[in-house]
């Protein structure tokens, strides 16, 4: 399935434009055959048609070494969401009365959003059920196997995979859960069937503006829920260790990463603020100046997106502390009334050229900046998932009102330093290569 837009065709003034400076240079070809004098100035002055001599060609002037000419900057778009966190009412929502399981219609109404992107990663917090056993809720989750292609339709590329629930159904759960995402070609990482699988970071590659940018996805939880890991299976699921992170981003920008994304799962739910502890391994790992982007989930609301000291070459990392919920069955009613709401984040990214307008050589790719968005569910309207900014005047179940509740907690609670977001992105390119970590 095509989920991003092909990279532009040359257009029909061009070809005018090329054809008629085809013929430019045809004509002045002409004119120089007609002018011996012009190619041979050894032979001397010769007479015009009046009679008198020609003038005598000066001395050459040497032609300047040209510049190296500064080739355009590779740009593009990651995006990222919150928790999919499909509790029974939302399994509920996607199984129609034959039994069939759809996500794509929850989901639809932000295909833009997603499809737009030029790599999207969600946060897939629950595992998928076994085969052979039923899907459940909270608070020991398995979603159906149909969850894996309803987000690959939609547009998603990879999904972080370590959270508290990882192994809510133990290493079963693990193994159904990426051999579903591997089924639909998702890419994925914080969870592994192997060791040698959960020493690789998922890797991603672009191709734009004559370049090949490889991106390196790495993901790691707090804990299981209490939950055991199997004892022979430690590295089944990836705990948050910031200095065994940092060796992991450093590895991978060794094998060739161009840029490095963590997506870490921590710490205390339902709380807007930033605790302590995240903010020591957000501050940790940007100042490693490994990590370039730093995604944070589990809190289930929205939490502040903020520009920490250092990241790579000291110029700041950004960091989403908490995206809150994509899609789940939570809001006031059960929970904090913050929770029927999350965070879409774009992050802009550009690779300049291979030299710059002094002709130097340019420098590695960066993040320019990152732009927020919110997202809300409709509960009530078959939680179907919205951008705000698409639905100002409400839907048959959310008033224009509560609409704008919505967006004023989430502008609340991801602060200023980053802007708004109203419409999507589009793609700048094809869509990326997930690259396997299927080691078995």
């Amino acid at each position: 399935m095509t989920r991003h837009a092909r990279a532009g065709r040359t257009s029909p003034l061009a070809v005018v434009l090329v054809t008629a400076a085809l013929v430019l240079a045809c004509v002045a070809g002409a004119a120089v055959a007609l002018r011996p004098w012009s190619s041979d100035a050894s032979a001397g002055p010769t007479s015009t048609a009046s009679g008198s001599p020609a003038a005598t060609p000066g001395p050459s002037t040497p032609t300047p070494t040209p510049s190296p000419t500064a080739d355009p900057d590779a740009d593009f778009t990651v995006v990222a969401a919150g928790d999919v966190l499909p509790h029974t009412p939302v399994i509920a929502s996607a199984t129609d009365r034959d039994g069939d399981v759809d996500f794509g219609p929850l989901l639809a109404p932000v295909d833009p959003w997603v499809q737009g992107a030029d790599l999207a990663l969600c946060h897939l917090e629950v595992p998928i059920a076994p085969p052979g056993s039923e899907p459940s809720g909270y608070p020991v989750f398995g979603a159906p196997v149909e969850l894996a292609q309803g987000l690959a339709d939609q547009g998603w590329d990879g999904c972080s995979t370590a959270s508290n629930h990882s192994v809510d159904r133990g290493f079963a759960g693990v193994t159904a859960t990426l051999d579903a995402l591997d089924d639909v070609g998702l890419g994925h990482v914080g969870t592994a069937r192997t060791e040698l699988e959960a020493q690789q970071p998922q890797l991603y590659t672009l191709d734009r503006a004559g370049q090949t940018i490889t991106v390196a996805h790495i993901a790691a939880t707090y804990g299981t829920n209490g939950m055991p890991v199997d004892a022979d299976k430690p590295w089944s699921v990836t705990r948050i260790d910031v200095p065994a992170m940092v060796a992991e981003a450093e590895q991978a920008r060794e094998d060739g990463a161009d840029v490095v994304i963590a997506s870490v799962h921590c710490c205390v739910e339902y709380q807007t603020e930033p605790t302590a502890e995240q903010e020591a391994i957000a501050q940790e790992l940007a100042d490693s100046g490994q990590i370039d982007l730093y995604i944070g989930h589990h809190a289930h609301v929205p939490q502040p997106v903020a520009l920490l000291d250092g990241g790579p070459d000291g110029a700041g990392m950004w960091v989403a502390y908490g995206l809150g919920n994509f899609l789940s069955n939570q809001d006031g009613e059960c929970c904090s009334p913050k929770t029927d709401s999350g965070v879409l984040l774009t992050a802009h990214i550009s690779s300049p050229g291979a030299f710059d307008a002094e002709g130097r050589a340019a420098g590695p790719p960066r993040v320019t900046g990152v732009e927020w968005t919110g997202l809300t569910v409709d509960r009530r309207g078959g939680h179907r998932v919205h951008a705000l900014p698409d639905i100002p005047d409400g839907t048959d179940t959310l008033s224009p009102t509560q609409v704008a509740e919505r967006l004023q907690r989430v502008a609340d609670a991801v602060g200023s330093q980053a802007p708004e977001r109203d419409v999507p992105t589009a793609p700048t390119g094809s869509a990326p290569t997930v690259v396997s970590r299927r080691t078995g």
